[in-house]
């Protein structure tokens, strides 16, 4: 028989790591006994430290029992309160983060509210949505294009720096609208995204959109248009996505794509996201320290994203800084905390559908037992399902606020839609106050520019797909 091999000499970093698991063994074991010790002689009833403090301590906590009320209604208020008091502190110093430099920062602008100047029409509910358009007039309009905005903004960014003579141009009819509770919007009682397809639904029929309409989202302001696309996609041409977010705890993550997300995003906007999903009333505190205080302040410590070069040389312009404060003036002119928090709510909650169930597929009815039947002897009614229309996404490559996992699993999940990846862009550079980035945006989606309709002779027919693609782009776009 061969003589047994010797076993292997533990290498050093296996000895450290052994000697740091038996020690790490015997604190725990040490930290048991202790709490034994003071459980057996100093908390007890008897004990001189509870005769002395266990009164007070028992009338302030009687006293503060109502906080209790503040807590979902599965949170153990004793294992509860302790994470909400670190989170609170986390906040606090991500918020302040910066406060080294405040010396040097110019002085701080106060926001002013403006008189009413919006459009607004009556909602089905009673409800009552504000917007506003530019471009053609709606009779002479050759495509209707409705964007939703996104998280604090309003019916005023719409599409931002979008100059009237491109959309006479290409014969565009823009319309915003601001979302419930924000701008002269007025609140929802319990909106979601459903209900935020169909106000859209009802904006379009009330302002005489009578044929199909394309719909335009920015940021966080696309989770609004994927609703649209589920829920009403019959009046809907087509889609135009920019910097598209996704629910960042969506089930359907591939490792790769959760990884991405969460690696590449700052501290401070995983709190936000943790805050919103866990615990949404710590979100008031923050955002009535931030752009609810009454001051404006920079968007990318206001929105906790980071930016890239070309996003920091276009915010310091004094067109986007403008646009920037009257935006944000109007978005939180009526001071109510309750709609920022329904939108941080609503990005990351389960959305109610998919993005998958955008996906052109053929589904076939034999559910039931007379289906069934016919099935045997003759092919089964099926019908396309899905967004049939087409979608275009625009994803700057320089982008450090729209992590790129977010981009990887659209594509994925919808291998239909059109990803433009932008070289050199960012977050804003591609969309805010560039004027032939708006061109590409509209050579892509209606082909050649035609002008306003002429209904004596033109009868506004969407161009075909085909007509679409041999326009020239100003960018180089890649199709998933």
């Amino acid at each position: 028989m061969a003589a047994a091999e010797p076993p292997e000499a533990e290498t050093l970093k296996e000895e450290v790591k052994e000697f740091l698991k038996s020690w790490c063994e015997m604190v725990v074991e040490l930290g048991r006994g202790c709490r034994d010790i003071l459980q057996q002689t100093v908390v007890t009833e008897d004990s001189f430290i509870v005769q002395k403090v266990g009164g007070p301590v028992a009338k302030v906590s009687s006293g503060l029992s109502f906080l209790n009320e503040l807590l979902p209604e599965d949170r153990d208020p004793i294992h509860a309160w302790p994470v909400i008091i670190v989170v609170l502190i986390l906040a606090l110093s991500a918020l302040n983060l910066n406060g080294g430099h405040d010396g040097l920062a110019p002085a701080v602008k106060k926001v002013v509210v403006h008189p009413p100047s919006a459009s607004r029409i009556q909602l089905p509910d009673g409800r009552h949505l504000a917007y506003r358009e530019i471009g053609v007039t709606g009779d002479k309009a050759r495509f209707s294009l409705i964007a939703p905005h996104s998280f604090l903004s309003s019916r005023l960014a719409g599409i931002p720096g979008v100059k009237t003579s491109l959309l006479e141009e290409f014969g565009v009819r823009l319309i915003s609208y601001d979302l419930p509770g924000f701008g002269e919007s007025d609140l929802h009682p319990s909106r979601n995204l459903n209900s935020s397809a169909f106000d859209m639904l009802h904006l379009a029929d009330a302002v005489g959109v009578n044929d199909k309409f394309w719909v335009l989202g920015f940021s966080s302001g696309t989770m609004h248009a994927w609703a649209a696309l589920r829920h009403v996609s019959h009046k809907i041409a087509g889609a135009a996505m920019v910097a598209p977010m996704i629910n960042p705890y969506e089930p359907s993550l591939a490792k790769e794509e959760s990884r991405s997300i969460w690696g590449e995003s700052l501290p401070r906007r995983k709190l936000m996201y943790y805050l919103a999903r866990r615990l949404p009333k710590l979100l008031s505190f923050i955002y009535r320290r931030s752009f609810l205080s009454g001051k404006h302040g920079r968007i990318e410590k206001w929105m906790s994203v980071s930016l890239g070069r070309r996003d920091e040389i276009l915010i310091e312009g004094a067109a986007f800084e403008d646009l920037w404060h009257r935006d944000v003036e109007e978005s939180v002119r009526q001071g109510n905390i309750k709609p920022f928090i329904e939108e941080a709510v609503l990005q990351v909650s389960n959305w109610g559908f998919s993005l998958a169930d955008l996906q052109v597929q053929r589904k076939c009815y034999t559910n039931g037992i007379f289906p069934w039947l016919k099935s045997l002897y003759r092919q089964a009614e099926c019908e396309l399902a899905g967004f049939l229309g087409p979608i275009h996404i625009w994803q700057g490559m320089d982008d450090e606020a729209v992590p790129q996992g977010m981009t990887d699993h659209i594509s994925r999940v919808l291998p239909g839609a059109t990803i433009h990846k932008l070289p050199n862009e960012g977050h804003f550079s591609f969309f805010f106050f560039c004027d032939e980035c708006h061109r590409q945006i509209f050579s892509t989606l209606f082909g050649s520019p035609q002008g306003p309709l002429n209904q004596a002779t033109d009868e506004g027919v969407i161009p075909s797909e085909r007509e679409r693609e041999e326009q020239p782009l100003a960018y180089d776009s890649t199709k998933n």
